[in-house]
């Protein structure tokens, strides 16, 4: 299993906010199953002021041009895609296109203790 944590900006609004929030209640069921047909085990989705955190769990199937070729082909993906734009901004090093970009991992300590 891999571990992949991304980052992406919200508009600074707080009712555009309070709303992707409400969207991510329970979300889209067409939504959650485009995620675990990937190959996606776990996910989720922190957020500190407009500035989003996710991480995710995946299988050694999974590949992010996959996932992205899946996501091209699904219109339900593309709507909630579409929707969640109107709250999404791109980090400002996001290239033309790119939403959630990927972070280097630069720490980690993992105890025997648990």
């Amino acid at each position: 299993m891999k571990r992949y944590c991304l980052a992406l900006d919200l508009i600074d609004d707080p009712d555009l906010i309070a709303e992707y929030e409400a969207y991510h209640v329970n979300g889209w069921p067409e939504i959650k199953e485009s995620i675990i047909s990937a190959g996606i085990i776990d996910m989720e989705i922190y957020r500190i002021s407009n500035r989003l955190f996710m991480i995710m769990e995946v299988g050694e199937d999974f590949s992010f041009e996959g996932k992205a070729a899946m996501d091209a082909a699904n219109p339900k993906v593309q709507e909630w895609e579409a929707l969640m734009w109107k709250y999404q901004q791109a980090l400002p090093l996001a290239r033309p296109g790119e939403k959630w970009l990927l972070m280097k991992n630069i720490f980690r300590l993992k105890s025997e203790v648990l």
